[in-house]
């Protein structure tokens, strides 16, 4: 499975921006897609995840009620998933990565993507 990420930039606090990723490759074997985040001099963290039949969403508490994440699964296999971020804050500024973790030929993987920034100006 092969991740790429668009969508990232520079914001106002106060500001939102969407997030997409979209996926190829064997993505039927995609079981739960989620995003990952880096800010600066920290280390990498998990923002949310989501199930690929797009139930089952969870998220960090420190992006509850501002993010939300959502999967295209057209015929039952994901296409993309959307991370729709509001009321940014400064705090929020990182590099972004999308994950796809599934079952494939007899072993687990977690392919990510090669990320996107996100910088939100106060």
């Amino acid at each position: 499975v092969q991740l790429v990420e668009s969508g990232g930039g520079l914001v106002q606090a106060g500001g939102s921006l969407r997030l997409s990723c979209a996926a190829s490759g064997v993505t039927s074997s995609i079981k739960t897609m989620g995003w990952y985040r880096q800010p600066p001099g920290k280390q990498r963290e998990l923002v949310a995840t989501i199930a690929s039949s797009g139930g089952s969403a969870n998220y960090a508490d420190s992006v509850k009620g501002r993010f939300t994440v959502s999967v295209d699964n057209a015929k039952n296999t994901v296409h993309t998933i959307d991370l729709q971020m509001n009321s940014l804050k400064p705090e929020d500024t990182a590099v972004y990565y999308c994950t796809a973790q599934g079952y494939y030929l007899g072993s687990n993987y977690m392919a990510w993507g090669q990320g996107t920034q996100v910088t939100v100006s106060s």
